[in-house]
């Protein structure tokens, strides 16, 4: 498909706008959401099978594709790593993160850019219930990804979204800003890019108005690497699953003199590249 028939005028405006977008139902149920579901379901039942647990969930169903992992956590946190780890190689996860209707929307957001997909920027997030540690804080995409300073987060929820789920809140037009120094020392037990804290946070927060919306699977969600934003707090009984998929511009002037390097995830550290947006 080609730009024009994946957004309207008014989409691509209230993107640039608000420097995020929904796209209600912009996916296939049945092609790009259930063939990822029903892998999840069955890898789950793999990490069951690896440690001799009995698998006694009920069939498939794209409802509840994740029964048996809040047990599985329950009896040992580090099943959940596995399964973080291994959903992310599923390969309908895969051809759907390389759909060329994302470089098409990349494009049509992005005129004249060349669109590339940033490695080790791409998996299936999931946020336990009320489990802070791998919470994301408010933060821009750029500092813990890089790869150019106009990228894109392509994000769909696997799970229906309600407040009880946390959703994610939005800084809307926080894009406009530019990119904000952060506080690199960790003030607290998380790591890596989930250390990192927004200079001045709370004014700088203060200055937009905020939205969080809930979404449902098949629902996409279009993130500028600049827009603030933060993962909500899960109080439910159910971990927030989500699709995430991050591309970047090779012909960013910022991404060009760096050479495209990532960040955390490919053992960068952040400072070493831009150490003027290092406050401390």
């Amino acid at each position: 498909m080609s730009a024009p028939d994946l957004l309207s005028d008014a989409q691509v405006a209230e993107f640039h706008r608000n420097g995020v977008l929904v796209v209600p139902s912009f996916y296939d149920p049945e092609s790009d959401i259930l063939p990822i579901q029903h892998a999840v379901y069955r890898v789950i039942g793999q990490v069951m099978k690896r440690h001799s647990i009995p698998d006694a969930r009920p069939a498939f169903s794209m409802e509840h594709f994740d029964d048996g992992y809040q047990s599985l956590i329950a009896l040992d946190r580090s099943y959940g790593s596995e399964i973080y780890d291994a959903v992310k190689q599923i390969p309908a996860f895969v051809r759907l993160l390389a759909d060329s209707r994302h470089e098409e929307l990349f494009k049509a957001l992005r005129p004249g850019s060349i669109p590339g997909i940033a490695g080790g920027g791409f998996g299936i997030r999931i946020d336990n219930p009320r489990e802070d540690r791998f919470r994301a804080e408010w933060h821009q995409e750029y500092p813990s990804q890089l790869r150019s300073l106009d990228g894109l987060v392509f994000w769909s929820p696997l799970v229906h979204m309600t407040p009880e789920l946390g959703p994610v809140q939005f800084c809307l037009g926080s894009h406009t800003g530019g990119a904000v120094p952060v506080l690199t020392r960790p003030e607290s037990d998380k790591t890596g890019a989930y250390a990192l804290r927004l200079k001045g946070e709370t004014s700088l927060l203060e200055r937009y108005r905020q939205a969080a919306p809930l979404t449902t699977p098949c629902d996409l969600v279009i993130i500028d690497f600049l827009t603030l934003h933060a993962s909500g707090f899960n109080h439910s009984s159910r971990s927030r699953w989500s699709l995430q998929f991050r591309y970047f511009n090779f012909d960013n002037p910022t991404g060009l003199a760096h050479g495209w390097k990532g960040s955390y995830a490919t053992g960068v550290d952040f400072r070493s590249i831009h150490p003027e947006l290092c406050a401390d």
